[in-house]
């Protein structure tokens, strides 16, 4: 299998830190499965063709087909409980030999069992639920019953936020690379704004501060300019990360009240404890409409997703808003509440919210003197490094962000880099402090390799 060590954004697949990378590994086993591999799927950004190869998947651990090892610090945010937990991986199997499948119509007890946990596990009234296989497909639901509750269809959302690669969650979403090449028309009335903490605001054109309450204050002046908006949909910490400015949520929640749109917020990569609460948005005191759970839910196994939404907005029982064939499979199901057990059960919220604020700390030590980093942000076990020209004008800089990333990945450490130029690292929240240290000295090393 292959995945989740993958070409950086931006980068291209002839770069000469790729090649280098590409030369380091000259036996025969990687380089047939990766030709395989090139071959047989269809290629896209970003994921194609692959950098290296999977054999095993263990806790924190990913181990290629020639046996090198890597922590993995990228997992395309599925893996919170690290790879291969057994207490899952044997839930799934006792899941398996009980009950393997449930067609739609009917229902089973585990997954009557995981809605009613998700239900009380979200704050105020968000308690009723639908089960999805992934979480572009959550979006598109939650979009469903934005329509459906308020009778309109525009959206406000973000530019560089990410959805799903659906054409609804495409049409919400900001990043180029999900819209550019699509021939014709995205959803009509999907309008959008510049993120808090775009490029003016990060560069100092004027402070974060300001900048981050004006664009709170464009999401306002869209809503009132148009008049008719649906819901306004957003990630509640972006995943590249930036953190939000205080007092940005309880202002856009304030602007969605006074015009009447929902605010969907979409939890898919940061919640279920990744930055060091339950659901990031607990950080700045706002409750959504909707929620949008996925990735991680799964367990790092199976693929499963929720939209968890306010009692009143169950308004579609005359049609249908998702209709999936696996909505109510038992096998999924009972990953999911064995995943939220296990979270529960190792304090794994709070032991994220401890390692990240030990992971910056020491991030913001060790590299305090290098003129290559401009920020180091985040939230628990979620957090970035951006790398750039120069610590004054704080230029991204792409090609030393990649030549670090190959530095970090020859000494057995994966992550992604975001933005084209920030090191975004998302360890399992199982990480012994011992390994995320060693992580962070590898990291520490390469970008004071680049002064």
């Amino acid at each position: 299998m292959t995945g989740p060590i993958t070409h950086t954004e931006g980068e291209s697949n002839t770069s000469e830190a790729r090649r280098a990378w590409a030369a380091r590994h000259p036996d025969a086993a990687t380089r047939g499965l990766l030709a395989r591999d090139a071959d047989a799927f269809l290629h896209q950004s970003l994921s194609s063709p692959c950098v290296s190869t999977i054999a095993k998947a263990e806790g924190i651990w990913i181990e290629d087909t020639a046996g090198r090892r890597y922590m993995d610090f990228h997992g395309n945010s599925v893996h919170h409980i690290g790879y291969g937990h057994p207490r899952l991986v044997a839930a799934i199997k006792d899941q398996l030999d009980q009950l393997s499948f449930s067609p739609r119509r009917f229902t089973n007890e585990v997954a009557v069992e995981l809605a009613e946990t998700l239900g009380a596990l979200a704050p105020g009234d968000l308690s009723k639920v639908l089960f999805t296989t992934g979480g572009s497909d959550a979006n598109e639901v939650a979009l469903r019953i934005a329509r459906a509750a308020t009778g309109r269809f525009k959206t406000v959302s973000f530019w560089d936020a990410f959805h799903g690669a659906g054409f609804g969650a495409s049409s919400v979403g900001g990043e180029a690379t999900f819209r550019s090449h699509i021939a014709g028309p995205l959803l009509p009335g999907a309008e959008h704004v510049a993120p808090f903490n775009c490029y003016r605001c990060a560069y100092g054109h004027p402070g974060p501060e300001t900048c981050g309450l004006a664009c709170a204050k464009m999401v306002e002046f869209v809503l009132e300019r148009e008049g008719d908006v649906a819901a306004v949909i957003a990630e509640p910490m972006r995943a590249v990360p930036v953190v939000p400015p205080p007092g940005f949520w309880q202002a856009v929640r304030a602007a969605c009240d006074r015009h009447g749109a929902l605010l969907i917020l979409d939890e898919i990569p940061t919640g279920l404890g990744k930055t060091g609460r339950m659901f990031a948005f607990e950080h700045d005191g706002v409750v959504p409409d909707i929620v949008t759970l996925g990735k991680a839910l799964g367990g790092g196994v199976l693929p499963v997703a929720a939209v968890v939404a306010r009692h009143d907005l169950d308004v579609c029982g005359d049609f249908a808003i998702g209709h999936y064939t696996h909505e109510k499979n038992p096998v999924t199901a009972r990953a999911a509440l064995t995943t939220l057990e296990i979270i529960r059960d190792e304090g794994l919220v709070d032991r994220s919210a401890e390692l990240g604020a030990h992971a910056l700390e020491r991030l913001g030590e060790t590299l305090a003197g290098s003129p290559h980093v401009g920020d180091i942000r985040g939230r628990g076990l979620m957090f970035g490094v951006e790398i750039v020209t120069d610590r004054e004008a704080r230029t991204p800089d792409k090609a030393r962000a990649e030549r670090i990333y190959y530095r970090c990945l020859a000494a057995g450490l994966s992550f992604k880099i975001s933005a084209g130029s920030v090191l975004t690292l998302s360890p399992p929240l199982t990480i012994p402090q011992d390994d995320l240290d060693r992580a962070l000295g590898i990291v520490a090393a390469a970008v004071l390799a680049e002064n």
